[in-house]
C-alpha cells in the first residue's frame, strides 16, 4: 500500500483534512425565467490524524568500512539500504499489519497512527462471519463490491494475504467457468490477477505484511501518506571505534474518502 498511494506533506504532528460528499440524484426540472432556489451548504467533514514517528538504528565499525567486503562496495551503504528497506515494511505493518486506533501521545507514550481499517466506513466493511475457520469468497466480495460501488467508490485494487490468492485462483474452477490456453496448452495458468465483477475490475495484489483476518478493496487516488518528516539518515556522536547511523520518519495515513474502500473482516 505504501508504494501505490501518493505522499502528502502536512505541518503538524496532529493534521486535519476534508471530506465531502455530492447530494443524491433527484428530478430537476426548472420552468423558464424562474428564480432559482437555493440549497441548503452543508459544511464539510473534518477528520483528525496524528504522526507517528518510526526509527531504525544501526553500527557500523571501523574495520567493517575500512575492509573489502566481497558482494558489496561500502558497508555503510549496504546497511543503510537495509534500514530503509526495514522502516518501509515498518510503514507499511503501520497501514495495514494490525487493527490500531490513533494514539495522541505524551511524554512518555509515543504517538501512533490509525491503520486503514480504522479509516474505512463501517458501511462500506463486510463480517466474514463469525466462525473462526470463514475463507474468502465470491460472494463476500460481491457484497463488498456492491456496498463500495453504491457509496459512490470506484476502487480498482483488491490487496490481499498470500492464503488468499489460492482461493481467488479457485474462482476459475467454479462449475461452468472455462479456462483459455493460448500457446498449445504448455503453459499452466494458475493464478487470477485482475478480476472482473459486476461492480468493477479489480487488480489482485498480494501484501505479505497486511492482516491475516482482512481483505482490502482500495482505491489508491483516495489514499495519502502523510508525510511531516521524510525520511532521513542522521550520524550519531561517535563514542567508539565506530559509526552510528540513526534513520527516521514521521508520518501517518489519510482516507480522503472514508467510503471509497471497503473490507472484508473475520477472515481465517
Amino acid at each position: 500500500m505504501f508504494t501505490a498511494i501518493k505522499s502528502q506533506k502536512v505541518q503538524n504532528r496532529v493534521y486535519q483534512y476534508q471530506t465531502d460528499s455530492l447530494a443524491n440524484p433527484s428530478s430537476n426540472a426548472a420552468v423558464e425565467g424562474a428564480d432559482p432556489s437555493m440549497a441548503t451548504l452543508t459544511a464539510t467533514t473534518m477528520i483528525s490524524g496524528n504522526t507517528q514517528i518510526l526509527t531504525k538504528a544501526f553500527q557500523v565499525s571501523e574495520s567493517a568500512i575500512s575492509v573489502a567486503t566481497y558482494g558489496r562496495a561500502k558497508e555503510t551503504a549496504y546497511q543503510l539500504g537495509k534500514a530503509l528497506k526495514e522502516i518501509k515494511k515498518d510503514v507499511e505493518f503501520a497501514y495495514l499489519g494490525a487493527s490500531n486506533a490513533a494514539v495522541t501521545g505524551n511524554s512518555s507514550t509515543a504517538r501512533e497512527m490509525a491503520s486503514a481499517d480504522q479509516l474505512i466506513d463501517s458501511s462500506v466493511s463486510v463480517d466474514a462471519g463469525s466462525n473462526a475457520t470463514d475463507p474468502l469468497t465470491e460472494g463476500k466480495l460481491n457484497t463488498l463490491g456492491q456496498a463500495v460501488y453504491e457509496a459512490g467508490g470506484n476502487p480498482d485494487t483488491l490487496m490481499i494475504k498470500p492464503a488468499d490468492s489460492l482461493i481467488i485462483a479457485g474462482f476459475a474452477s467454479s462449475s461452468g467457468r472455462n479456462r483459455t490456453f493460448n500457446d498449445e496448452t504448455k503453459t499452466l495458468t494458475a493464478v487470477i490477477d485482475l478480476l472482473v465483477t459486476p461492480f468493477g475490475q479489480y487488480k489482485v495484489v498480494l501484501n505479505r505484511i497486511q492482516m491475516s483476518t482482512h481483505a482490502f478493496l482500495l482505491d489508491p487516488s483516495m489514499w495519502r501518506s502523510a508525510v511531516l518528516r521524510p525520511f532521513s539518515r542522521t550520524l550519531l556522536a561517535r563514542t567508539g571505534d565506530s559509526e552510528k547511523h540513526f534513520v527516521t520518519y514521521e508520518g501517518g495515513l489519510m482516507h480522503l474518502n472514508p467510503k471509497a474502500s471497503g473490507m472484508i473482516t473475520g477472515l481465517s
